[in-house]
């Protein structure tokens, strides 16, 4: 692991603001932190602290860190909001093997919630600088390459996978495979950040340590004693998006929209691949719950490319021993819904057919306070960008009933968000 030095003294003030205008269009420079949903949520900049972590530890050795980094803080906070005083952008891996799980904490964040903003900012006895905003760079041209899995071989792997879940090897495995974009100048998080924000408004937009993108799915979030998720798993699109983003940007109808709803709710292949996810999510949180209400039937999320099965869980912590943000990550990740089922043999599959580290894709990304509250999504439609580089992923839920050509046309739609943001290909 590793952990940047601390600067001595540090203070940390929050207050009220007014209306800071768009939290999107706070940002100096090209190294935002985000969790921002409908207008709402956190943005931070600049760099306080940083701590790393790897191996299966991880979510507790950056709980640990985090817990006692913000116990010496000197704190004074006039809002007393979640997401105000103390706050941490994280983003951790999907693997325990690989490196870059991160904890980030800005020296500058600003929050949203209704009609209330506020600024937070951490000092060490002098006043905060003031940094004018650097004018957001625009993508440019772009080529295409395969990434370190290309289609042909995704496709192959969903084939040997279904193959060996009908031998009863096991039940899922949620596959992906990359893409890379290549720009001729180093590219701008922020540009990408905007774009997936405004086509996706519904989604949690996010960017920490230059892993951008904006996604549907929540993990976990901790409020106080109450604990909640949304599920998603079981995907159905309209083939006109697939035509993007050679043919210009594309939308589903409200009757498009109305169709895929009745095909998923009417498919016992994403009936039961929803089931998974969700029972997994459940038999984790259990044990760290009073209570748990689990939604006996899904509902249906429409996004802009595709429509998903939905089930939000809520529950209420352990009141002897509750669970810390980090701590209910550990317990839950990964789920069927990135994972499989059952879990062990699923990841063990995934590394084997992909051949590839995923990096921090499908793993938890979001915020955390010192109270232990929080937002973790899963690291979905998104890229990690690497200069003039941005690497891209999708995946989808393999089980044995599971056609390879329909599961390659259904990464080809998750892959749209991000290439119609890279590209620009924005809604007037």
């Amino acid at each position: 692991m590793t952990i940047a030095p601390l600067p001595p003294g540090l203070r940390v003030r929050t207050r009220p603001v007014d209306d800071p205008g768009g939290l999107l269009d706070l940002f100096p420079d090209a190294h935002p932190l985000c969790w921002v949903r409908a207008g709402e949520g956190l943005v931070g900049w600049g760099e306080v602290a940083r701590f790393t972590a790897t191996g299966p530890e991880r979510f507790a050795a950056a709980d640990a860190w985090w817990r006692s980094f913000a116990a010496e803080l000197d704190v004074c906070d006039d809002v007393a909001a979640e997401g105000s005083g103390p706050v941490a952008f994280t983003s951790f891996t999907f693997a325990d093997s690989s490196p870059g799980s991160v904890v980030v904490v800005p020296r500058v964040v600003v929050g949203r919630a209704g009609d209330r903003a506020w600024i937070t900012e951490f000092t060490a006895g002098d006043r905060p600088s003031v940094q004018p905003v650097r004018p957001v760079r625009r993508t440019g041209r772009l080529r295409w390459a395969d990434g370190r899995l290309p289609v042909e071989g995704y496709r192959a792997a969903v084939c040997t996978a279904v193959a060996r879940m009908r031998a009863g090897e096991l039940e899922k495995a949620a596959l992906a495979h990359d893409l890379l974009a290549v720009a001729e100048a180093p590219l701008d998080p922020r540009f990408l950040l905007g774009g997936l924000a405004r086509r996706y408004p519904s989604c949690w937009s996010f960017a920490v340590d230059g892993l951008v993108g904006a996604t549907p799915e929540l993990l976990v979030r901790r409020s106080g004693a109450t604990v909640s998720s949304r599920v998603l798993a079981g995907t159905a699109w309209s083939e006109s998006v697939l035509a993007l983003p050679e043919a210009g940007p594309a939308d589903t109808t409200a009757v498009d929209r109305a169709e895929l709803a009745r095909r998923l709710l009417s498919s016992e292949k994403d009936r039961w691949e929803h089931a998974l996810a969700v029972e997994s999510l459940a038999e984790a949180l259990r044990p760290l719950c009073a209570e748990l209400d689990v939604p006996e039937t899904p509902g249906v999320l429409a996004l802009h490319n595709v429509s998903h099965l939905a089930s939000d869980v809520e529950g209420k912590l352990d009141r002897d021993d509750p669970a810390t943000l980090l701590r209910l990550a550990a317990a839950v990740h990964p789920t069927a819904a990135v994972g499989g089922t059952p879990r062990d043999a699923a990841v063990a599959l995934i590394a084997e057919l992909e051949g590839m580290d995923r990096g921090r894709y499908a793993g938890p990304v979001g915020w955390m306070d010192s109270d232990g509250n929080g937002e973790l999504g899963l690291a979905l439609r998104c890229a990690q960008l690497d200069g003039p580089v941005a690497r891209l992923f999708a995946g989808c839920g393999v089980v044995a009933d599971s056609d390879p050509d329909t599961e390659v046309r259904e990464a080809a739609a998750k892959l749209l968000p991000v290439r119609e943001a890279l590209a620009g290909d924005l809604p007037a």
